[in-house]
């Protein structure tokens, strides 16, 4: 018995071997949220990491002349609205006034008020628009830019693919008894043992690999390349 004990003990530590790609952390399709003709598009910046620059540009002109002549209405009104605010205090004070006067002056005033709360929401949908149609990445990573300068795009149309390259993942299939008491296991890459635990598995079975559920390790981003194969064991 104590033979076979000392044959056995060997596999409860092995581990099996798997092999991994190390992939971008994120990668995401960024659609136009808005109907616009496509006026330039910076295919230079493919293949880079882009920070605080414009890669898509769509039209805005129409906008921002709407936008010019919003603002201008927009000063107008103010104007209006505080003369109009002066004259309904002073006829509410005025015990002479009448009702009637009382209320012609405040529907003048309130009615501009509404106006004027209308033209400052108009505004903020022309800046909102207006700020959609530049697409500017901040330090995310350019795979491809689905569009070309003359299409024109409706909501939802892909633009361009981004990667976030910050951080970097390994996709693994893991079978049930690998799963068991995960949190506690050592990650070993490439035969070295390093600090990374198995962030995240799904519950269900993957659709693929039948007997095996899909996990995510999360791991520093690499200094060169990504797309490496990695060995990964976790015991």
């Amino acid at each position: 018995m104590k033979f076979l004990l000392f044959v056995l003990l060997p596999c409860f530590v092995f581990a099996k071997v798997h092999y991994a790609k190390v992939e971008p952390y994120e990668s995401v399709i960024l659609k136009s949220a808005v109907s616009a003709l496509v006026t330039d598009v910076n295919l230079e910046a493919e293949g880079s990491v882009v920070d605080q620059k414009r890669v898509i540009y769509l039209d805005d002109r129409l906008d921002k002349i709407n936008l010019k002549t919003s603002n201008e209405k927009l000063h107008t009104l103010h104007e209006t609205l505080k003369r109009q605010e002066s004259a309904f205090q002073r006829m509410n004070k005025l015990k002479t006034a009448s009702k009637s006067q009382k209320d012609n002056a405040y529907y003048s005033f309130s009615s501009t008020k509404t106006q004027y709360l209308d033209m400052q929401y108009k505004i903020a949908q022309l800046e909102d628009s207006i700020e959609k149609k530049s697409i500017v990445l901040k330090q995310m990573y350019l795979y491809e830019i689905i569009v070309r300068k003359g299409d024109y795009v409706a909501p939802g149309s892909p633009l361009a693919r981004v990667v976030d390259t910050n951080r970097a993942k390994l996709v693994l299939f893991l079978d049930a008894e690998t799963l068991d008491n995960i949190e506690k296991k050592t990650v070993y890459l490439d035969g070295k043992k390093t600090d990374y635990k198995v962030n995240k598995v799904w519950k269900v079975a993957d659709e693929k690999f039948i007997s095996s559920y899909r996990a995510e390790i999360y791991i520093a981003a690499p200094k060169g390349s990504f797309s490496k194969l990695l060995k990964v064991e976790i015991k």
